[in-house]
């Protein structure tokens, strides 16, 4: 029989390296979704056969019913329609939109899925504590998409939080790494957008560069994982080929490495263990002997000093953190702000009195962290005019 699956984002980078993995001969894919890119979306579905897709952005969706000349598929605006599209659970969803656009759509497909994995690190981050509850509500399995946090997921999902001492992730130090502190005011865009070891787009570009990407990761961590924050530490290894350490308290560590590719990660979440990845390499010796791991410099990349002010309990400053830094970036992709602004209105604005008052408050449901975060963005727009 073969597999039911449905992809969340598929016209996106994750999306599209699925649908790379997958044998059409033992996968039949439900649903795909996407937002704006009503061709790409469309030709996907034409090639695997699918019969319903979704485009989410209401003028793109216009726009899918004029050019599809497809009749055997299906194009919704919306979820409304997701129980007549899916009547019985599916074995594997992935949710691989970004940014706080995919949370719903990440909340909503648990209850329709036996196995969940989310790229989404909004979803991961503001809404947690709501999605646990989804998941266990449902009987829903879910697997980290990430490299570092499915690297730790594989090792640790049935070792208990307290025999483990420390977590490390590793980090690539972004096209900055080698450059001098003082030549930072005059660094180049295009520099910025070139990722030395992944290929990544815009936007995680950027948070590669400033480190925010990594101090995401660690707020991913600590909720996947329950783990306090003191546990969680991050390395610089210019390689990307390790992609987590993992220390014992019976004084065992264990390092997960494979090359810089999101790949093996998405295949493993799909496929069991018994599959054969299909570009599979040996362990590169050369890496191995020349690992170079690096303590993060603070001077450098000053987001990660704010770490320690995280509250230890989850809480909506999660998502003031996200708002601000997405504002940021996307005034900075705008060309409106310099990149050293980035870090500097950072920590101004998460800093501000306004907004210590969402350390002690949680979300009681999905709309009170959107509505946050709309709130803020455009707060944080109005102060920059």
């Amino acid at each position: 029989m073969k597999k039911k699956i449905a992809v969340i984002g598929s016209t996106g980078s994750i999306g599209k390296s699925l649908l790379r993995l997958i044998d059409k001969k033992n996968i039949e894919i439900v649903l795909l979704v996407a937002n704006k890119n009503y061709t790409s979306l469309i030709n996907q579905a034409t090639f695997f056969n699918v019969k319903n897709i979704i485009i989410t952005d209401y003028n793109s969706y216009k726009l899918a019913i004029k050019f599809n000349k497809n009749n055997k598929i299906k194009i919704h605006n919306n979820f409304d329609n997701i129980k007549s599209i899916i009547n019985k659970k599916i074995d594997y969803v992935m949710s691989s939109v970004s940014g706080i656009s995919g949370l719903l759509p990440t909340f909503i497909m648990i209850k329709f899925t036996k196995k969940i994995a989310i790229a989404n690190k909004e979803s991961l981050i503001c809404a947690w504590p709501l999605i646990k509850k989804e998941l266990v509500k449902h009987k829903t399995i879910f697997i980290p998409v990430d490299s570092e946090h499915f690297s730790v997921w594989t090792e640790i999902e049935n070792v208990n939080p307290n025999n483990i001492n420390k977590i490390y992730l590793t980090a690539s130090g972004g096209p900055l790494l080698n450059r001098k502190i003082k030549t930072l005011k005059n660094v180049n865009y295009k520099d910025i957008l070139k990722h030395p070891t992944w290929n990544m787009g815009k936007k995680i570009s950027v948070d590669s560069a400033t480190m925010m990407n990594k101090f995401f990761e660690v707020m991913e961590a600590k909720n996947i994982f329950n783990l306090d924050y003191d546990k969680i530490n991050i390395l610089i290894h210019p390689d990307s080929y390790v992609h987590a350490i993992i220390e014992y308290k019976n004084g065992i560590s264990k390092i997960i490495l494979h090359d810089t590719t999101m790949a093996i990660p998405i295949f493993n979440t799909i496929y069991s263990n018994n599959e054969v990845y299909p570009d599979h390499k040996r362990i590169d010796i050369n890496k191995l002997n020349s690992l170079n791991f690096q303590k993060v410099s603070i001077k450098k990349y000053p987001v990660i000093s704010f770490l320690k002010n995280l509250p230890k309990k989850h809480s909506l400053f999660e998502t003031v953190i996200v708002a601000i830094n997405d504002v940021l970036v996307g005034e900075y992709l705008n060309k409106k702000i310099r990149f050293q602004d980035i870090s500097k209105l950072f920590l101004k604005n998460v800093n501000l009195k306004c907004y210590k008052k969402y350390k002690k408050l949680r979300a009681n449901k999905i709309d009170d962290i959107i509505i946050l975060n709309n709130i803020i963005n455009l707060n944080i727009t109005k102060s920059l005019i």
